[in-house]
């Protein structure tokens, strides 16, 4: 058990979706910390939103939410599961925001749950810009001149104060979002804005620039007794300006004297020591190079980026560490797993050069500016470890899979050298080696680029080495140093055009956190060039080898969810009795943590760097299919090398690739494809065009994520295409496609050559043209036929037996026009595989593994064929980074352009879809009186007949309709208003109307010609800046429409635990009852199986497509009265108790014999009630029920009026005036007294008195006509639900209403007179009494 024995439970709160700034490195972290709090015997519960992790597996904790991170969601998790305690530190940016908010309002406290390891007061410490100045200031640490701002006039005062140019940072965001550098006031204007939107406090510091100054990172680690450590120091190629995650970066830090590196060194100890940090810590410094001036950037108060980088450089496991810390454990108490002999209190050591190098997503958007600045642009990493700078650059840059191998790349643009040296752009470190080849000095070079003249001397050895080499001869000695360098043979072929001589094999040296001092317990190798190998002298195990080959960086197209399946294959292979040896370069991944496999090769997935390795290791075959592309496109190289590869064999892969064998596979078989063909030329292409008939799809063979995909609609889009396409110097066929619009499927397969098990199949909501990876994708499929279902099933067996496949295959189709027609094959592990395998509890990756290694598929226990579908929907969602490529073209087509992805499980589709798009951030609220929504809907012509059903479903919410004068017209023909703008090509109207703030969504998908591009992308950004969605896909749009008017919410969405998750739907006994019309469907929950009645009353309560009720009750067990009662109304909202619903209650509880008495006790939300029951026939026939004293009290309802009574009290309500009188009767109602109840227009004045500002909860409102001194008629608008026929805590605050007014007296039977019947109610000093019938409709079943 852990130190603290306090804790028993505790709460893990994820990172959600990859996205700029927060990559794979948190699954890693979180999948560290919930190792260790199961090792110590905690319950766990963990919290993300995105499926493709190995933190969210069953065995990783006890209870699994996939589930939006949103505030509201984690207090309902905690309501539920009630932790004691929390751990936010390790889900980046997100969880740490929620967890300070939740603990800021006090949330946390009321509910017993502490945070673990850091404080939230050292936490604001940190992260709020204001108290990090001032405890810096307080300890002596020099910061960089600023100031907070809290508004734009206020940024533009501190800016004037401290000069131009500055640095803009806001306050608790990610991968500096909506920070940036400003050289002028116009500039700061809108960075400040952006900065301030961003901000989830509204805050942003404003600092002097210091640019040229050096930034080095130290990653600190402090336990609760003080002890303090540092990991790792880490220093930035690039000097200040650029952020951390888009700047090459080296451990340690290779140019600082001894004495810069101890006062920086003591400095961050200081730091976390002051701020009271427990746990790993990241401190970044500015430091001047050409004195010993320093100032403190920033510190990081949990898990980051830069801490799985120095866990990966050094060994040292600080997510682990920092879990330990949390629990209580002391460093001295911790034992180093490296060596298994050091403590974790001992500094780590190195005797190598780590080299960190970012891997950008502009190759996916043609044309968006390339600089880089203190926004983060890169999409993920690789790292290289080598014995010097020169091979460790070599080594990232080759893994970094930008089709290089060495640091000669052609220039993008035609600029001088001089020019191109000025721009902080991705390709600077190439422009550099270029100048120095060119004979540029280092000095010239770091007058313009600042970078550190020791980074240049190294980069100069390489450039002088391969001068020295070019075009010559290498001997033995030179072609040593060559390797030395970091020098693959296929690059010094080409630069000496020489035959090599003998190839010299890699030795491998391990890495041990303490440069050799102790000997390492865990095998983690790099290679190097040197004369002793410690990989070859490793005692081995004596079982067979399989090498696993993993995916290299995170990129769009290739993400988290290819390490999840090589994880997942490297634990299967384990368990089988193999030594696994795993080879991958991104420090972000659990594939690369020091225990995963039984050794690891942290190498370039290169073919030399695979095939050096494979000498050492021997392994019995190699596994390519969970590596995604990466690996898939060594398979060639490995089997002409003879290497055996394990499952799909290279021939059928090239059968899945090869365009021609593959159309001649799918004739032999009768399977229709969309008519296409291969070609090399533009003329070849155009002629392939004019043949097939526009559009037509265009793009490269062996691609993944749809890179370089386009629709080409004429002979331009084709030129344009294909002279960029031909001028990268592409070795496959151009293929081109006939395009088609219809409904796009995807299926998962499993087959051992023998039979088949397909686990789902998803249909995509976005119409054929939108990437897969980008699409919104929903299993099981909705809107298929059983016959469309049959002939995929068919389908996808005859092609997965037909290529041999040997583990998982995953085809895409497409249904056009009636007809099935194949998109592509992908013989390897998708992006969908952890997602489906979470759902349907079918472990896809272990299933595969086995059929590698020969098991039959038959005797896995999971069947064959089609899989049965669980009781839930489950909806992938795309997430997109737009934010931080503010340039980039959003328009969603066939190229992949998403970073991440979420998952919303219910019982319904639309439950599901509400939950991923909440996950994903997009959100538009609802229409509420005082606030009418309202949306931009701007279409290209081919649009224009579908956009009037989205604005007919968008008319219908209230939702006021914005568009220029084309789509205007289209939607005024169906008879609606709309609010017409002028075109954004001819005016900036829109863009005025945009920032008014009365639209909150856009739907946009016009053509994005080279005239409107930068209208869209002008758009497109101000509505990020602003938080309002722009769909470019009428089908998306459609389907947020459709969730908008089901009237899910974040309060009542079933919460599904995937570890207790329904694998089959059970059926569930309901009795639908009515008291005096007020109808209720109830259900007998004695036996706790309804865990969300707030779901099922959305889907049940609706009156054509469920059962049709006011609300549901529960009849519970209770430990203080005869039963327990609980009611939720029409929306899921609970009610705290219901005079109608409490008879029907009690008529249950009788007539079912679950009690025998005519005078009960039920328990309810607003305390134990008291009912006597009527009997007649042996039935209850009515019920007068104790509704206790009611309230007068405006506080408790609540209402915001401050009075100690609220009687007759004037009030204005949506611009009419209002008597109000305010009654709890454990509900809170609203009683106003009119003429004629008939004539109130209800439907208009109901949302208004509900939804009004003076009540913050909400409120029922009754409308009330005195009829006489014992009689009253009744019409009440139920908050959640709508008008109903009766309300009886209504007709009971009507009478006391009519009372306190002089309308009735007291100790009087009432009569009140509802839609639905008559109610008794009796208004002593006692308290109230309600007396109405209770009446069983019928029962039923219900699938669950």
């Amino acid at each position: 058990m852990p130190l603290n024995k306090d804790i028993k439970k505790v709460l893990v709160i994820g990172s959600g979706p990859i996205v700029i700034g927060q990559a794979a490195e948190f699954d890693y972290a979180g999948a560290q910390a919930c190792r260790v709090l199961k090792d110590a015997g905690l319950d766990v519960v963990l919290v993300n939103s995105n499926p493709a992790t190995i933190m969210t597996d069953s065995a990783l904790a006890d209870e699994i939410y996939l589930e939006p991170l949103t505030a509201k969601t984690i207090k309902r998790i905690i309501e539920k599961e009630k932790p004691d305690s929390m751990l936010a530190g390790l889900g980046g940016q997100v969880g740490l925001t929620i967890a300070m908010e939740l603990s800021k309002e006090g949330f946390l406290e009321a509910h017993g749950v502490r945070l673990l390891g850091t404080n939230a007061e050292a936490i604001d410490k940190a992260e709020d810009r204001q108290l990090f100045k001032d405890t810096m200031a307080a300890i002596g640490q020099p910061t960089i001149a600023s100031d907070i701002a809290e508004t734009l006039e206020d940024a533009l005062a501190v800016a004037d104060r401290i000069g131009y140019p500055v640095i803009v940072r806001p306050a608790f965001t990610l991968g500096g979002a909506g920070g940036g550098v400003a050289y002028s006031e116009e500039e700061l204007r809108i960075i400040a804005r952006t900065g301030l939107d961003m901000s989830p406090i509204t805050q942003i510091l404003v600092e002097r620039y210091i640019k040229g100054w050096k930034e080095i990172e130290f990653e600190t680690m402090r336990d609760g007794s003080g002890n303090v450590i540092a990991v790792c120091s880490m220093e930035n190629f690039d000097p200040v300006g650029v952020h951390t995650g888009d700047s090459i970066v080296v451990a340690p830090a290779l140019t600082l004297a001894d004495k810069e590196y101890q006062m920086l060194r003591k400095a961050s100890l200081d730091i976390i020591s002051a701020l009271g940090i427990v746990g790993g810590c990241n401190c970044q410094f500015a430091l001047n190079p050409d004195s010993f001036e320093y100032a403190v950037i920033e510190v990081n108060p949990r898990v980051s980026r830069s801490s799985a980088l120095a866990s990966k450089a050094t060994g040292y496991p600080i997510a682990k560490i920092t879990t330990k810390v949390a629990l209580g454990y002391d460093l001295d108490e911790i034992t180093n797993d490296i060596t298994g002999k050091t403590c974790a209190c001992f500094e780590p050591a190195v005797d190598y050069v780590v080299v960190k190098l970012p891997k950008w997503p502009f190759d996916k958007f043609y044309g968006s500016s390339r600089e880089l600045g203190t926004q983060m642009k890169a999409t993920g990493e690789v790292m290289s470890i080598a014995p010097s700078f020169e091979m460790g650059i070599m080594k990232a840059v080759r893994g970094a899979e930008i089709g290089l191998n060495t640091l000669n790349a052609k220039p993008l643009t035609d600029e001088p050298l001089e020019v191109r040296l000025s721009h902080q752009d991705d390709r600077r470190l190439f422009t550099i080696f270029e100048a120095l080849k060119a004979g540029w000095t280092v000095d010239a070079i770091h007058e313009i680029t600042k970078i550190d003249r020791w980074f240049l001397s190294r980069l100069e050895n390489l450039a002088k080495f391969e001068l020295s080499i070019t075009d010559c001869q290498l001997d033995k000695q030179t072609y040593m140093q060559a390797k030395r360098l970091g020098y693959p043979d296929a690059a010094l072929e080409q630069i000496t055009n020489h035959p090599l001589p003998p190839k010299k094999v890699a030795y491998y040296k391990m890495v041990d956190t303490c440069a050799a001092e102790f000997n390492a317990a865990t095998p983690y190798f790099y290679s190097t060039f040197d004369q002793f190998c410690e990989a070859r002298r490793f005692r081995r195990s004596g079982r067979p080898v399989v090498m696993v080959l993993g995916s290299g960086p995170i990129r769009i197209g290739q993400g988290i969810e290819f390490d999840y399946s090589s994880v997942h294959c490297v634990w299967t292979l384990k368990k089988l009795g193999y030594d696994v040896v795993i080879v991958n370069n991104n420090p972000e991944t659990v594939s690369t943590d020091y225990d995963t496999a039984d050794r690891l090769y942290f190498e370039p997935l290169c073919p030399e760097d695979v095939m050096n390795i494979i000498e050492v290791e021997k392994p019995i075959g190699v596994v390519v299919a969970f590596g995604g592309q990466t690996a898939i496109k060594l398979t060639e190289f490995l089997d002409r090398q003879g290497v055996k590869i394990l499952g799909t064999s290279q021939d059928s892969i090239d059968m899945a690739e090869d365009r021609e064998r593959f159309d001649a596979l799918l004739e032999e078989f009768h399977i229709s494809r969309p008519k296409g063909m291969g070609v090399h030329s533009l003329a070849e292409a155009l002629d392939a065009a004019k043949n097939l008939g526009y559009p037509v799809l265009l793009r490269p063979s062996y691609v993944i994520g749809g890179q370089n995909m386009v629709i080409a609609h004429n002979e331009e889009d084709v030129t344009v295409y294909m002279e960029k396409i031909l001028a990268g110097g592409i070795e496959n066929p151009v293929l081109v496609d006939k395009y088609m619009s219809g409904i796009e499927l995807e299926v998962d397969v499993i087959s051992d050559g023998v039979d088949v098990l397909i686990p789902g199949i998803m249909r995509h909501v976005e119409r054929a043209g939108v990437h897969s990876g980008d699409s919104i994708a929903v299993y099981p499929p909705f809107g298929l036929t059983d016959r469309m279902i049959d002939t995929v099933v068919d389908c996808s067996t005859r092609l997965a037996l037909a290529m041999k496949t040997q583990g998982l295959v995953n085809i895409q189709y497409l249904f056009y026009e009636g007809q099935l027609y194949v998109i592509e094959v992908n013989p390897r592990a998708s992006r969908t595989v952890p997602y489906i395998s979470k759902v349907t509890g079918v472990p896809m990756v272990d299933l595969a593994t086995r059929v590698m290694m020969g098991e039959a598929l038959k005797d896995l226990g999971y069947g064959t064929g089609l899989y049965p579908t669980p009781p839930y929907y489950c909806v992938k969602v795309p997430v997109f980074s737009f934010e931080k490529l503010t340039d980039a073209n959003s328009r969603l087509g066939p190229e992949m352009k998403s970073t991440g992805e979420v998952l919303g499980l219910g019982r319904t589709m639309t439950e599901a879809l509400y939950k991923g798009l909440t996950a994903s951030g997009i959100t538009i609220g609802d229409c509420q009186p005082g606030h009418t929504l309202g949306a931009l809907l701007s279409v290209d012509d081919h649009d224009l007949l579908e956009v009037v059903g989205l604005a007919k479903k968008l008319d219908d919410l209230g939702i006021t309709l914005y568009a220029p004068p084309d789509t205007a017209h289209a939607i005024e023909k169906l008879g609606i208003h709309v609010n017409r703008l002028k075109s954004i090509r001819e005016s900036d109207h829109i863009f005025r109307v945009l920032e008014s703030g009365v639209i909150d969504l856009i739907v946009y998908t016009g053509d994005l010609l080279v005239s409107t591009y930068d209208h869209f992308r002008a758009l497109h950004r101000r509505a990020m800046q602003l938080s309002i969605p722009c769909l470019t896909s009428l089908d998306t749009a459609n389907a947020l429409a459709d969730i908008m008017a089901s009237r899910y919410n974040q309060d009542n969405t079933e919460l599904v635990d995937i570890n207790h998750m329904r694998r089959t739907r059970q059926r569930l006994k309901f009795y639908k009852m009515e008291g005096t019309g007020n109808d209720y469907i109830l259900f007998d929950n004695r036996d706790g199986e309804i865990n969300c009645p707030e779901s099922l009353c959305i889907s049940e309560c609706d009156r054509h497509y469920g059962i049709g009720a006011d609300g549901i009750a529960l009849v519970e067990t209770s430990d203080v009265a005869d039963a327990k009662m609980r009611m939720f109304n029409r929306d899921g909202s609970s009610g705290a108790m219901a005079g109608n619903v409490i008879r029907c209650a009690a008529k249950y509880l009788y007539d079912s014999g679950a009690v025998t008495k005519d005078e009960l006790t039920v328990e309810t939300a607003s305390g134990v009630k008291h009912l006597k029951l009527y009997i007649t026939n042996g039935k209850v026939s009515s019920v007068e029920v104790d509704m206790g004293k009611p309230n007068l009290d405006p506080k408790s309802l609540p209402c915001t009026i401050d009075e100690p009574e609220v009687i007759y009290y004037p009030v204005t309500i949506g611009g009419e005036a209002y008597n109000i009188t305010c009654v709890s009767m454990g509900n809170p109602h609203c009683v106003v007294f009119c003429g004629a109840v008939n004539d109130v227009d209800l439907e208009r004045v109901g949302p208004l008195f509900e939804n009004a500002p003076i009540f913050p909860q909400r409120t029922n409102t009754e409308f009330v006509r005195v009829v006489n001194k014992t009689t009253l008629k009744m019409r009440t608008y139920e908050r959640g639900s709508g008008e109903t026929l009766a309300c009886g805590t209504g007709a009971c605050a009507a009478v006391v209403a009519a009372v306190e007014n002089g309308y009735c007296e007291k100790n009087q039977d009432i009569t009140v007179q509802v839609r639905g019947g008559e109610l008794v109610v009796r208004y002593t000093d006692q308290g109230v009494t309600l007396t109405g019938g209770a009446r069983l409709v019928y029962t039923g079943e219900l699938e669950y």
